[in-house]
């Protein structure tokens, strides 16, 4: 879990009064991060745009590489385990054909 500094939450209350002021704080780097408080529970957080894309092309190379480790076990198994798309098309009663 994430630890916030008590002046990097801010009320929504406050938010909606000083957005600028606040954007202000993220964009010119006073700040790393600013978590958004509604009835003392913490519901959002403010990061720079650069953050934000380094964050989501960090958690698009980490599915990538789930899905290349599946596709590597995938190739480990022994070729009398895998059914033929015509084998399994036949067994459903579908015609390849027609699609």
């Amino acid at each position: 879990m994430i630890a916030y500094t008590r002046d990097e939450i801010i009320s929504a209350t406050d938010l909606a009064r000083n957005v600028s002021g606040t954007l202000s704080k993220i964009t010119k780097n006073l700040k790393d991060k600013i978590a958004i408080s509604k009835n003392n529970k913490l519901e959002a957080v403010i990061i720079d745009i650069e953050e934000y894309e380094r964050l989501k092309e960090a958690y698009e190379l980490i599915e990538h590489m789930e899905i290349a480790k599946i596709v590597e076990e995938r190739r480990q198994t022994p070729k009398s385990e895998y059914i033929s798309l015509e084998e399994s098309a036949k067994k459903f009663g579908i015609d390849l054909d027609e699609l």
